[in-house]
């Protein structure tokens, strides 16, 4: 994705929440310089976390680690300190938080990490996937709860880039210099609700004492580097003659004569790698990347739990939210969902296409492409059972 694309579906996406200007970032500071957003206009992040969410999650859910750890100075608490087990049915459960003895160990200055709240909190997961189809890149999150008078986290660095969201409370921060920045003096800066820091991948930071209780999150985005595309043009290239045959005998005694055929054989790989057809590595990577994304099919199981009736007069929507990617390929068509990849005749290119520029509409409305009733109601109603499409009425 170019940068000029993603400029134009980033104006007010989740990246415009985490800088203040995403246009401007793109070009300046994505991968080369940690900045620092102060929150201008109040929108903090009470939407994705609050206080009384993460005393939720200790106290009335149940959580299992490995959902959630505690850590004290930089050092793991032991499970066992924090942890019980319980019973479903006839199962041992392990790892059960334990409300009081987190609490106890809580006021006593440690720190509450809620781990890979992208896959199992419905706001972050609908934050960190809009994040990543703006940026084209996985994302995952952390949320670290430090309480007041407790130190934070050693300089260290992380192996991917980083968002830091002040969601309540404050904390001071310690930030170095990104390996592809010129030389500078840390930054040293204390944020609150609503602040945001970026950190490229091995910006070398750290978090300090603070006077206050401090809630953040640490969205990471696994930017996906051209030696990982590089890498998967190996299999698909065709070597032949290349990597035919084997390293002679001796050969640690005759440099020449390995470096003469190694060249030989490099220019065989070059004019190989040449012909690759890189619309297709394209194609692949995207297809890859549009159809491993969260659905966020809430209402599906309500939906299915009778049995789905479509007539021409039924109204259906979109789902807030729903993925619908059309790609036409010379044997079929492609529809990628978010979480699935799905292949239909291409006589439904026509369909699909009124289909994915309606927000709401009658099955009737597609008569002009699909002049079969039946035919109209089968297509509805596998959109339906696929997530896209919802028949519910929603409040």
């Amino acid at each position: 994705m170019s940068v000029e694309a993603l400029n134009r579906t980033a104006a007010h996406g989740s990246l415009a929440r985490c800088v203040n200007d995403p246009e401007a970032f793109l070009r300046d500071a994505w991968g080369c310089r940690a900045t620092v957003q102060r929150d201008s206009d109040h929108r903090g992040f009470d939407d994705l976390l609050t206080l009384d969410d993460v005393d939720r999650f200790l106290t009335a859910t149940s959580i299992r680690t490995p959902y959630f750890r505690l850590v004290k100075a930089g050092e793991q608490i032991p499970e066992s300190a924090y942890t019980r087990t319980g019973r479903t049915g006839s199962r041992e459960v392990y790892g059960m938080a334990d409300p009081a003895r987190v609490a106890d160990l809580f006021e006593d200055g440690t720190t509450l990490v809620l781990q890979g709240l992208h896959r199992w909190s419905e706001p972050v997961t609908r934050f960190c996937r809009d994040l990543e189809l703006e940026l084209g890149h996985p994302c995952q999150a952390n949320a670290y709860i430090t309480p007041s008078g407790a130190q934070g986290l050693a300089l260290h660095e992380d192996q991917h880039d980083v968002f830091v969201l002040q969601a309540f409370g404050r904390k001071r921060w310690e930030v170095h210099g990104a390996p592809a920045e010129e030389e500078r003096a840390p930054l040293d800066v204390e944020i609150g609700p609503g602040d945001t820091i970026y950190m490229p991948t091995g910006t070398p930071h750290a978090a300090s004492t603070q006077d206050v209780l401090s809630g953040h999150l640490t969205i990471g985005v696994h930017v996906t580097s051209w030696r990982e595309v590089l890498d998967d043009l190996w299999p698909r290239i065709d070597a032949g003659p290349a990597s035919a045959g084997d390293v002679p005998a001796g050969w640690t005694r005759d440099p020449e004569g390995f470096a003469r055929e190694l060249r030989a054989r490099a220019i065989v790989l070059a004019d190989a790698l040449a012909a690759i057809d890189a619309d297709e590595v394209f194609r692949r990577r995207e297809e890859g990347f549009l159809s491993s994304r969260p659905q966020l099919a809430r209402g599906a199981i309500a939906e299915r739990s009778a049995p789905i009736v479509v007539e021409d007069a039924t109204v259906v929507r979109r789902r807030p939210d729903a993925i619908c990617e059309i790609r036409r390929r010379s044997d079929a068509l492609v529809v990628l969902l978010g979480d699935r990849r799905l292949e239909m005749p291409q006589w439904l290119e026509p369909a699909m296409r009124r289909i994915e520029a309606s927000i709401t509409f009658t099955v009737r409305d597609l008569s002009v492409d699909l002049p079969d009733a039946a035919s109209r109601a089968v297509l509805v109603g596998r959109l339906i059972r696929e997530g896209l499409l919802t028949a519910r009425e929603t409040g």
